[in-house]
């Protein structure tokens, strides 16, 4: 897990970056900015916090053809190996993305590179290169006291409340298989030139990777299969068995997880086709076995909606901590002579 709080920003060098096709030029500082000690926690807060409030998914640098044609990969490993000054290496950063920057529908702006020292990774201290950029302007006013009245002035700044674009590269951590990179793209009109073009990362297929694709694939197999074929109790069902095997087990197995989730044989051979035709979408064509990442699949977790919503406008909301409550408790049936279905739902006190 990513802990940001005790993070400290050192040799900050700003540039300005505009769209090459427009013929806006480059600007490059050669010093670096001086932080003073009112920047700073404004500097931190405006970098970070994207961060901070985004999931934790890990990329990594990679190439086509050898990762040592990533072009940023080998300035990252400049940094990590402090093979040049960083004055020169935050200067190729911001010229690699000026000679991108050839679409249209970029946007110039401002580009700040720095050393970030000590952050936390599984309580590990660890230092990193960080790479953000500043594009949309807003206008704001300033005040000044006159002799009789109060001016006011209209500028046009960046707003500290919303980063456009940026990317922490964990410099000492696998920096033979691309470094571990993290990344915001609050824009996504052209995401292609700051993901694809500029860091050219892949997600990291760790066990964090695995558990999150599968547990999707789960949540898939829950809507487009066992919905249709059974109905919403069973989906919810096979949902939360599927989250309990996940929450309950160090090591995925396949046939074990398919023994406990599906209790229609019918079923199993429907699972079998799911995964043949839709690994590809979720990455997990050649998952039968794994370690599972508890975290995420606490974070998984959280965003499953264990809910019925039924067309007389009543949602029965399930949050169970076992899996088989919705077997348990909750029983469905015909009224002949109402003609609807229902639902039964037993306990023992209300909450």
């Amino acid at each position: 897990m990513l802990n940001l709080y005790n993070t400290q920003i050192e040799e900050l060098y700003i540039h300005r970056v505009g769209n090459k096709c427009r013929g806006e030029g480059v600007f490059l500082s050669e010093d670096p900015y001086q932080i003073t000690d009112e920047d700073r926690p404004l500097l931190k807060e405006f970098f970070l916090k994207p961060f901070r409030e985004k999931d934790e998914q890990y990329f990594q640098f990679t190439h086509e053809v050898s990762l040592e044609f990533n072009e940023l990969y080998t300035l990252s490993y400049d940094v990590a190996n402090n093979k040049r000054p960083m004055s020169k290496i935050s200067k190729d950063i911001a010229c690699l993305l000026y000679h991108l920057s050839s679409h249209p529908h970029i946007k110039s702006g401002e580009v700040y590179v720095c050393r970030l020292e000590n952050m936390l990774v599984d309580n590990e201290k660890v230092n990193g290169l960080g790479i953000f950029k500043s594009e949309i302007k807003k206008d704001y006013m300033q005040f000044q006291e006159g002799k009789s009245r109060l001016e006011m002035n209209i500028s046009q700044g960046v707003s500290l409340d919303k980063l456009d674009k940026g990317a922490i590269i964990l410099t000492n951590k696998g920096s033979k298989t691309g470094f571990r990179v993290l990344y915001i793209d609050s824009n996504k009109y052209d995401s292609k030139y700051w993901i694809e073009n500029f860091l050219n990362i892949e997600e990291i297929q760790d066990e964090i990777f695995k558990t999150k694709n599968y547990l999707e694939f789960c949540r898939g197999f829950a809507k487009d299969v066992v919905l249709p074929a059974e109905d919403k109790q069973e989906e919810v069902l096979f949902l939360n068995k599927s989250f309990d095997y996940f929450a309950s087990n160090d090591e995925f197995e396949e046939s074990d997880f398919i023994n406990q989730t599906i209790e229609n044989p019918d079923l199993v051979p429907e699972f079998e086709n799911y995964k043949f035709e839709k690994a590809p979408k979720y990455k997990i064509e050649d998952l039968t076995s794994f370690e599972i990442d508890n975290p995420a699949v606490n974070e998984m977790r959280k965003k499953n909606k264990s809910t019925i919503e039924l067309d007389t406008n009543i949602t029965i909301k399930m949050d169970f901590i076992s899996a088989d409550s919705a077997d348990r408790y909750i029983e469905k049936g015909w009224d002949e002579e109402k003609q609807m279905y229902y639902y039964l739902c037993y306990f023992n006190k209300e909450k």
